[in-house]
């Protein structure tokens, strides 16, 4: 009886464990099936047709539909490729500090890309093609290149919304749900959107990490602990950016694998 009852405390300890890697890390499911919709609308026929037949190996997929598969299957070693910190104070990229042993969305992204465009069995590259889908989306959102003190905003406490969170579950979830619409519908809202210039399209993943750092380190980023509609009106717009730009950049990147 005494071991059965240690037995049960051990799930449950472990369940909480996979409930928290999960929380802690990536654009909700609405943010990763927009980013996967928006590349979805833009991809060229031959990228579609490859698309295609490596997602037939799982019928009823789609490129929605996997593009949250690295949340749902995160293991302790898959977790720490879905971000990268920084120190505070500087976005320089310095690999062994910030990516010890391959352990973060820059390394994770360049390395599934390889594999996606090699000669592997199509087996692993559906696998490689859920973590670039589900990876470009993370490397574009902000708090996934922030500060290692705070975990990234997972340990600054926040209210917003009228409720408790922190700040890196309010850009992962909490604003996008509240626009109050539906992902295709948001994701069609941001694609008609069509103006890109200067390093728009450049699908280098560090470009995409030094960026997402270079808005958290912007002054205001931080709220002073409640969230009011001055700071909601001012990084809406970014959000919005960076859920198109994401999008955009999957699809190139898709396009030019596929070639």
């Amino acid at each position: 009886m005494q071991k059965i009852s240690y037995l049960i405390k051990l799930i449950f300890i472990l369940a909480l464990q996979v409930f928290f890697l999960k929380a802690a890390f990536a654009w909700g499911a609405e943010g990763h099936q927009v980013v996967a919709q928006i590349a979805q609308s833009q991809l060229s026929p031959k990228a579609k047709s490859q698309i295609s037949k490596l997602l037939s190996l799982e019928p009823g997929s789609s490129l929605v539909s996997i593009s949250t598969w690295p949340d749902e299957h995160v293991t302790k070693i898959s977790a720490r490729w879905h971000y990268i910190n920084f120190p505070k104070g500087s976005c320089l990229y310095v690999p062994e500090r910030d990516c010890a042993n391959g352990g973060c969305v820059i390394e994770a992204l360049q390395q599934q890309m390889q594999i996606l465009g090699s000669k592997e069995s199509d087996q692993k590259r559906l696998l490689a093609l859920k973590y670039v889908v589900h990876f470009m989306g993370d490397i574009h959102q902000p708090l996934h290149a922030g500060y290692i003190e705070d975990k990234g905003g997972n340990n600054y406490q926040i209210q917003a919304f009228g409720k408790g969170t922190n700040l890196h579950l309010f850009w992962d979830s909490d604003l996008i749900k509240s626009f109050n619409m539906p992902t295709n519908t948001l994701a069609l809202d941001l694609t008609s959107n069509q103006m890109k210039s200067g390093d728009y399209l450049n699908i280098d993943p560090l470009n995409a990490a030094t960026e997402s750092c270079n808005i958290v380190h912007e002054k205001n980023f931080y709220p002073i602990r409640i969230v009011d509609q001055q700071y909601i009106d001012h990084y809406t717009p970014i959000l919005k950016a960076r859920l198109k730009l994401a999008g955009d950049r999957l699809a190139q990147l898709l396009n030019t694998i596929f070639q």
